[in-house]
């Protein structure tokens, strides 16, 4: 018989991913804030609106890494709470940023960073490690449908507080995060320790009732068996873990594939769309950058939308697949803008717009989502902590990397080549997942630990077990 849950699965599951809305909230609020902040404190340095902009990305590259080896130490929980309370501190200082305050702001943004990479390492492990492996895929999606749906909120409060005077508007936009980061931080207290967290650290029967409560009665003694048989083999070879030894391991083989596929899906350039997306719109159309927000909600619509069809497509199709097919699309709706204004020389520049919004659409469900269920569930879990962190310290570098870069590069090139520059990285992503990305569909993590070598890679990539 089933112990008795003190919370639903539903709760858990919904709770577990909720840190995605702060992740999304925190990507998308300077969209709309950064025409009205530029305006109010005069900014008109690229450098300087990159550095605001890109200033969370900058902390999220040491909170992924922090946040990855204490959760191997602390548990995920624990961490994630801990999280929540940086997130508070991080949104009200930027919104009580002085005047003119460019590097207080840019400091209060990188504490808010510390947090953003700190829920970005520690959902996908805590959902992946939460999971069944057939729903591993949709519960693992939930996470990416709570950033998209962070960014959308963001959009839409945006918007709402446009007609505020401009000092105060992009001020409440930034702070309003707290809101949801309280939220966050009651309904983590009521959620359980991962299971294979516990069992790593000797709390076999506080496990088994974990597990006792998410799973089908006849299931909990064989995936018990299998995580303990895992800790035990590991223990036998598993020394104290630094960032060189993700890469001298046998599981370097696993490490390069998921460290890969979190740096690809940053430097194929998506969020230099999300973050200046109205800036994009007024270098194309020439009318301003603060009256152009309607184009982030559109776009964080298309987001919310391709999130939901993710989950519904999940473990209906292999991940090489998909993130093969988002890539092709993807780099050639950076590519052929150029190809058309080279062509066309006179074409309407929205033309690039409606491309992007085909970018948009097609990384929704593929490399947006993807990028974090594969690193959710491709890292052995005598590393898992130090790689996921590792993973979205890389993520955040390239982010922080394009968001700072691209209004430099938009000052020297015409748009039109700076996305023809992305879309050749999308390209040469697709190149990567063919050659070093394993299958890893309908598989438990520890099926999925035992393929850690080059040798093993034709198997994991064409063998499928499905399990119930």
């Amino acid at each position: 018989m089933k112990t008795k849950s003190k919370v639903s699965n539903s709760f858990i599951y919904f709770f577990g991913a909720f840190g995605g809305i702060l992740f999304g909230y925190d990507i998308g609020v300077m969209t709309g804030a950064l025409p009205f902040l530029r305006e109010d404190w005069g900014i008109n340095s690229g450098f300087i609106i990159g550095l605001i902009t890109s200033s969370v990305m900058l902390g999220a590259i040491f909170g992924g890494i922090l946040a990855g080896r204490l959760s191997d130490k602390l548990g995920r929980r624990k961490m994630i709470l801990i999280s929540a309370i940086i997130f508070v501190v991080g949104s009200i200082l930027s919104g009580i940023a002085p005047h003119n305050g460019n590097y207080f702001l840019i400091i209060s943004r990188v504490i808010l960073g510390l947090a953003v990479g700190a829920a970005s390492a520690l959902v996908p492990a805590y959902m992946s490690e939460m999971a069944p492996a057939k729903l591993r895929g949709q519960l693992s999606g939930l996470n990416q449908t709570m950033i998209v749906s962070g960014m959308l909120l963001s959009y839409i409060v945006d918007f709402l507080l446009r007609d505020l005077p401009i000092e105060l508007g992009w001020r409440l936009m930034l702070s309003i995060a707290a809101v949801p980061a309280i939220i966050l931080f009651l309904g983590v207290l009521k959620l359980p320790e991962s299971p294979r967290f516990l069992i790593k650290n000797g709390k076999f029967e506080e496990a088994k009732n974990v597990l006792m409560n998410l799973r089908k009665t006849k299931q909990v003694d064989v995936e018990l068996e299998e995580i303990r048989s895992t800790i035990i083999t590991e223990s036998k070879v598993t020394t104290n873990n630094t960032l060189s030894t993700l890469f001298n391991s046998k599981y370097k083989y696993l490490v390069v594939a998921g460290l890969g596929v979190a740096a690809f899906q940053q430097f194929q350039g998506a969020n230099a769309i999300f973050y200046y997306i109205p800036l994009i719109v007024e270098q194309a159309t020439g009318n301003s950058a603060s009256s152009a927000l309607l184009w982030p909600i559109i776009q964080g619509v298309i987001l919310v939308l391709g999130s939901l069809l993710f989950i519904w497509i999940a473990d209906k199709f292999n991940r090489r697949t998909l993130l093969m097919l988002g890539g092709t699309v993807m780099g050639l709706s950076f590519i052929l803008p150029t190809i058309i204004n080279v062509i066309m020389p006179n074409a309407n520049p929205i033309i690039i717009v409606i491309f992007l919004s085909i970018y948009v659409a097609f990384y929704s469900f593929t490399w947006a989502p993807l990028t974090w269920v594969i690193v959710g569930e491709i890292f052995p879990l005598s590393i898992r902590g130090l790689a996921s962190g590792a993973a979205s310290s890389l993520n955040w570098l390239g982010s922080f990397l394009v968001g700072l870069l691209f209004p430099i590069m938009t000052a020297f090139f015409p748009q039109e080549i700076v996305f023809a520059i992305f879309g050749i990285i999308c390209i040469l992503g697709v190149v990567f997942v063919k050659k070093c990305v394993p299958e890893s569909r309908g598989k438990t993590l520890e099926e999925i630990e035992k393929f850690s070598g080059p040798e093993s890679k034709v198997n994991l990539k064409n063998v499928n077990v499905e399990r119930s």
